[in-house]
């Protein structure tokens, strides 16, 4: 069986090893946030940062959630300056994923080793999310 777009999450994964291996572990956020953009850009995706994505109830807008990175319109990417990866950095993604269009995301973690968690979430599992009683 295929994995849901593989091409693209492995682009992404190499890219976070390059950014980790060349800032190392200990900066905030943002600075491996804009490093991890400037190389996907090199590696000619089209990447949008702070992306806005809105929660629903009843088809109101009750909430928002502001991604990290979304690439290619297909993926969307949260980064962590975290020492790793925890239960909590794994439900905001599947949150993001819920509340979106989009299928697969990633958890980057620039922690004390790299770490990171592919998710998918995908339209079937969606339709049933997103239903009210």
């Amino acid at each position: 069986m295929p994995i849901l777009l593989e091409g693209l999450t492995r682009s992404v994964i190499g890219r976070f090893y390059t950014v980790y291996t060349r800032l190392g572990y200990g900066l905030l956020e943002n600075p491996y946030v804009g490093a991890l953009e400037i190389e996907l850009r090199r590696a000619g995706h089209e990447v949008a940062r702070e992306v806005p994505i809105a929660a629903r109830y009843d088809g109101i807008v009750v909430g928002s959630y502001r991604v990290d990175l979304l690439v290619d319109q297909q993926l969307i990417v949260e980064v962590k300056a975290e020492p790793c990866l925890t239960g909590v950095h794994e439900r905001q993604l599947l949150n993001y994923l819920r509340c979106s269009d989009v299928e697969v995301g990633l958890v980057l973690c620039f922690g004390i080793q790299p770490q990171f968690k592919r998710f998918i979430h995908t339209r079937d599992r969606k339709g049933q999310a997103r239903s009210d009683p």
